[in-house]
C-alpha cells in the first residue's frame, strides 16, 4: 500500500491511447492505506499553502484550475477541501451556471474571459466555458456545426491565456454511475443538500452515454501541451482530494516562484524607524 500511495499521481490525458471512461477508471485498483493517504494530503495542502504565498509575491503567473464533472462528481468538494488550504485574498471561485440574457449576447467565451485570475492570483473555475461542447451539445442547444467549431476557438483562446502567463490546469471528476446514483440519492435525503437536486440531474442521467461521448470527445480535442486535461478517478472523494491536491503542488512548484526583494530606498527609510 505504501507503493501505491507513493506513485498516485495524475498524468495528463495521453492522446495515443483510448480515454477510459467506464466505471473502473472511476476508482484506483490498487487500494490504498486511508490514514496513509490522509496525513499525505494534509501534508500536501500545508505545501500548498506555503507555495501560494511565494507565487501570489512573485506575480509573475496566474493559476487557472478548470473543474468540470458530472453532477454530483465532487466539483463543490474539491474546492472546500483544496482550494481551502489558500489564503482567501490570492484566490477567486468563479461558477458557470446557464448564461444570462447579457451573456447569450456575447460569444460564448466571453463570460469566461471576465474571470480568468490575474497574475498572482490562483482561479478555479466551477464548470467552465467547457458547457458549450457538453451540455449545449448533448441537449441539442445549438446546431452542430456551432458546438464543433468551438473545439479550436477554446483551444486558440487558452494558448493566448498561457502565453500571457495563465497556468491552465485542468480536471475532469470521473464518477461512476453507480456512485452518482448513491451521491444523488444521499442528496435527496439530505435537507442540508437536497437544494441543490434539479430535474436536469434526472435528465443528465438518463443521457448518461451521450455525456460520455461528449466527455471523451472534449478531452481528445482539447487535451494540449499548454493547457493539458486530467482524467481524476473521483469515486473516492480522498483520492480525488489528493490527487488534485498533488497535482497543484506540482504545478506551483515548476513556477520556482520567489519573494521579491525588498526595495532598497524603503530598507534606507525604514531602518531605525521609531
Amino acid at each position: 500500500m505504501v507503493n501505491a500511495l507513493t506513485s498516485l499521481q495524475l498524468l495528463p490525458v495521453d492522446l495515443d491511447e483510448k480515454i477510459k471512461l467506464g466505471s473502473k477508471a472511476a476508482r484506483l485498483e490498487t487500494p490504498v492505506d486511508k490514514a496513509a493517504l490522509e496525513a499525505a494530503t494534509q501534508s500536501l495542502l500545508a505545501r500548498l499553502s506555503d507555495l501560494q504565498e511565494a507565487f501570489h509575491a512573485d506575480g509573475r503567473h496566474a493559476l487557472l484550475l478548470v473543474l468540470q464533472g458530472r453532477d454530483a462528481s465532487g466539483k463543490d468538494g474539491v474546492i472546500k477541501t483544496v482550494y481551502g488550504a489558500f489564503n482567501p485574498t490570492g484566490v477567486h471561485v468563479a461558477a458557470f451556471g446557464p448564461p444570462t440574457p447579457l451573456e447569450l449576447r456575447h460569444d460564448f467565451l466571453w463570460r469566461a474571459h471576465q474571470v480568468v485570475p490575474p497574475r498572482g492570483m490562483i482561479g478555479v473555475f466551477n464548470r467552465s466555458h467547457y458547457e458549450d461542447v457538453l451540455a449545449v451539445r448533448v441537449r441539442e442547444l445549438v446546431p452542430e456545426p456551432v458546438w464543433r467549431a468551438r473545439y479550436d476557438h477554446i483551444n486558440t483562446f487558452e494558448r493566448m491565456l498561457t502565453d500571457s502567463g495563465v497556468l491552465i490546469r485542468k480536471c475532469m471528476l470521473h464518477v461512476s454511475r453507480e456512485e452518482q446514483h448513491d451521491r444523488l440519492t444521499a442528496r435527496l435525503e439530505d435537507p442540508t443538500k437536497n437544494w441543490k437536486f434539479r430535474l436536469d440531474d434526472l435528465k443528465d442521467r438518463e443521457r448518461w452515454d451521450d455525456y460520455t461521448d461528449a466527455y471523451r470527445e472534449m478531452l481528445e480535442r482539447c487535451s494540449t501541451p499548454w493547457a493539458p486535461w486530467y482524467v481524476v478517478p473521483s469515486d473516492d472523494k480522498a483520492v480525488r482530494n489528493h490527487l488534485i491536491a498533488r497535482m497543484l503542488v506540482e504545478t506551483l512548484e515548476s513556477t520556482k516562484s520567489a519573494y521579491p526583494a525588498m526595495d532598497e530606498t524603503v530598507r534606507a527609510a525604514a531602518t531605525g524607524f521609531a
